[in-house]
Order: C-alpha cells, then sequence, then structure tokens
C-alpha cells in the first residue's frame, strides 16, 4: 500500500472527517501546514461577526455591556478550561495577550512566593522556551533582583523531569516551561514536573500555547498552579486573539497581579480611590475586555467542544505518524532529518524537519500552494491541524515538498 493510498483510506474511516468542511476555503492552498500557528477561520464566522455589528454592538449598543459582555471574560474561559484545559469552571479568563498575561501571573506568583519566603530568589526556565517567555522571566528578574537558572534543553527534544529534578530547591520561586515545545513539538511531563516543583516549594507556570486545542490537558488532575496559552493556533481565534489565563483557585486569593486596571476591581463603577481586587479570577482582568476578538475564540472553542478533545488527540497523532512514515521513505542521501520525538506520547501536535535548504524552500513552497513555516536556522514545522487538515492534503503538500528536493538534488548532480 502507498503513502497516498494510507492517507485516502485514513480520510474515509476518520471520525472527523466532516470538520475540514466547517472551515472557510483557501482557494489555491494546496496543504495548510500551519495550525500550529494560525488556524484557519470557523465557517460562518464573517456572518456572525456581522450580526456582532449589526446587533449585538449596532443595535443594543451600550447595553450589551450589562446584558452580556461583561461577563465574556470569564464565560469565554470557562468555554476554554471545559473544552481544552482540564479545568474547572471559574479558574480561566480571556484577556490580553499571552505576553501580558504571562507577565501577570509570573510577577504576582514570584511576589507571592517571596512574601512567605524571601530565599527563594530563582526562577527556572529552559534556554529553548519561546522568546516571550525568556524575555517576560529576565524582565521579572530584573524587577524583583532574582536569579534565572537555565535549564539547557535539546532543540530537537525538551525539557525533562530529570532536568527539572535536578535544578529547583529551596531558592526556586517559579518554573515556567512550554508544555509543547514550539521547536520540536516535545511534549513535556506535566504532571511530573508539576509534582516535582511542588516537592521543592516551587510553583509552575506553564506556557500552553502549542498545547490547547491539540493536546489533552488536565490543569486539575495535575495540580496545577498557573498557565497561560493563545487561541489563535488550534482554537482557531484569529491573528492577534485575546490569550487565555488560569489560576487555580487555592491561589486566586495569594496571588495578586501588578498590573491593576478597572475591570478587575471589585466594583469597577465606583470610581472611588484604592485598588480592591474583584473576587475570584476576575482579579487577573485590567483594562476593558477585547470583547469583538472574543468572537471567533468562541467560534471556534465551541468546535473543539463538540469534536472531543480526545478524537482531537488521536488524528494529530495519526497526522504526524503518516508525516514521519512520508518523509523516512525519501532518499538518505538528501539529507532531511525529524527533529521531533517519534515516541507519540513524546510529540505534541506538529512535526519539525530539518535541512540546509528549507529556509530558501519555504518560500518556493508558499508560491506552490503549500503554508508551513521555517524556524531558524534550519527547521521546517509541518503543523497540520486536526479538525481542518485531512489525510490527503497532508500526503500531497509534502509530496510537493518532496519534488522541491529532488528538483534541488537533480540540479547539483
Amino acid at each position: 500500500m502507498t503513502d497516498r493510498e494510507r492517507a485516502r483510506m485514513l480520510d474515509e474511516a476518520d471520525p472527523l472527517a466532516d470538520y475540514p468542511a466547517r472551515f472557510e476555503p483557501a482557494p489555491g492552498v494546496v496543504a495548510y501546514f500551519d495550525g500550529n500557528s494560525l488556524g484557519r477561520p470557523v465557517a460562518g464566522l464573517a456572518e456572525e461577526l456581522v450580526r456582532f455589528v449589526r446587533h449585538d454592538w449596532g443595535t443594543r449598543l451600550i447595553r450589551s455591556w450589562d446584558e452580556q459582555w461583561m461577563g465574556w471574560p470569564e464565560e469565554t474561559g470557562d468555554l476554554v478550561a471545559a473544552a481544552a484545559l482540564g479545568a474547572a469552571p471559574g479558574q480561566t479568563v480571556v484577556a490580553d495577550s499571552t505576553t501580558v498575561l504571562l507577565y501577570k501571573l509570573l510577577r504576582g506568583m514570584v511576589a507571592a512566593q517571596q512574601q512567605e519566603d524571601p530565599a527563594r530568589v530563582e526562577l527556572v526556565l529552559d534556554t529553548d522556551n519561546f522568546p516571550t517567555d525568556r524575555d517576560v522571566a529576565e524582565g521579572v528578574a530584573a524587577e524583583r533582583g532574582l536569579r534565572l537558572r537555565w535549564i539547557e534543553a535539546d532543540p530537537a527534544a525538551g525539557v525533562t523531569l530529570d532536568q527539572v529534578r535536578a535544578v529547583v530547591g529551596e531558592r526556586t520561586a517559579v518554573v515556567l516551561l512550554s508544555h509543547v515545545a514550539y521547536r520540536s513539538g516535545w511534549l513535556a511531563d506535566g504532571p511530573g514536573v508539576t509534582a516535582a516543583a511542588h516537592e521543592a516549594g516551587a510553583m509552575v507556570l506553564w506556557d500552553l500555547c502549542h498545547s490547547a486545542g491539540s493536546v489533552p490537558l488536565a490543569l486539575d488532575e495535575w495540580g496545577a498552579d498557573a498557565a497561560v496559552g493563545c487561541t489563535y493556533k488550534y482554537l482557531n481565534g484569529g491573528p492577534g486573539a485575546p490569550a487565555f489565563g488560569y489560576l487555580a483557585r487555592r491561589h486566586q486569593d495569594r496571588v495578586r497581579q501588578p498590573v491593576q486596571g478597572w475591570m478587575g476591581r471589585r466594583d469597577p463603577f465606583t470610581m472611588g480611590p484604592g485598588h480592591e481586587p474583584a473576587a475570584g479570577i476576575r482579579a487577573l482582568l485590567s483594562g476593558t475586555p477585547p470583547v469583538v476578538g472574543m468572537v471567533p475564540v468562541r467560534a471556534g472553542v465551541r468546535m473543539l467542544a463538540q469534536a472531543g478533545i480526545g478524537a482531537v488527540r488521536a488524528k494529530s497523532l495519526a497526522l504526524t505518524d503518516l508525516a514521519r512514515a512520508v518523509v523516512a521513505g525519501w532518499p538518505e542521501e538528501w539529507g532531511v532529518q525529524v527533529a521531533s520525538p517519534a515516541e507519540p506520547a513524546r510529540r505534541g501536535g506538529h512535526v519539525t524537519l530539518t535541512h540546509p535548504s528549507f529556509a530558501d524552500l519555504t518560500a518556493e513552497l508558499w508560491r506552490r500552494g503549500v503554508v508551513p513555516d521555517f524556524r531558524a536556522p534550519d527547521g521546517m514545522r509541518i503543523g497540520p491541524a486536526p479538525l481542518s487538515t485531512t489525510f490527503t492534503e497532508l500526503y500531497d503538500g509534502l509530496m510537493v515538498l518532496h519534488d522541491l528536493l529532488a528538483e534541488r538534488d537533480g540540479a547539483r548532480r
């Protein structure tokens, strides 16, 4: 059986086979491999936005704040928590960007830890984490006079439980890690790392940007402290969509975020002096919620909830297994390497291929209707989104890459 026949059979047996048609079509696109970077828009979203503009905003006007919008940060957060995070209601909000929420939570967690134990002066993070995470951690460390404790992560893999155990201790305030490594797709041991940090008296802040909507999560079951993530990847919230922040209920009276604003007050319309935080997770808010930006998020999360994260994960692994199998059949002399875990239990939702020519080939792939992304120095990420990507689409896109590599190899000879 050829790989294309395998792809066709997988499509025929796919329990999620009708979902790709539920997204807006993309004329001219042969294969979209960037679901791990920017998800596709849900079909009908344009009409939903028109209804929002004409009715919720255009007709109800400011009345919609009282009628629905004021509660959207928590309500949308609960939708995300139920569909993607394995978290009970009242612990998640949608607001701000990933970077802003990351800063709020990290800064608040550090302050809470140091208030109880001033000797906790270290932040643990890894050298291959996404730049935003490293930048925010460096900024918080400078503000609080902290020491950064770096884990040297293998870019082709990720941070291991043993590495975390080796660095956490009585001086650790917070551990900041990505659950799925943005470069390799390495899936960290969420419950194991969380438990190891807690044994040392530390807290953990998880970056779930490449996990939410792709990999089943169980934050409450892990005993997780806090997490952040974006909604524009597997949650299909659109470019610049607001992020989500999770703070476990047990910490909500202890961790105080530093960007105080009127929407995070107990009563934002008193307009009085002094800041009294709102009860519960709403205290994580600062300014006016990004209401328009939540409309696509809610549409994407509703679709995810309908499909079920278990079915999404099963298809994700089948897609990445197919990608690995196709590439394994290419000539060894081409030098294409798979820089992602072979073990499914350690693999997130994307596969990274490496080759010295990928920086040049990416632009040509785009011209031929195949859309991956490139990560320096030599990585091409293949990120099929299980709800919007078919197995045949994945195969056809990889074969366009195959033909480009064959052309290049022939030209050299």
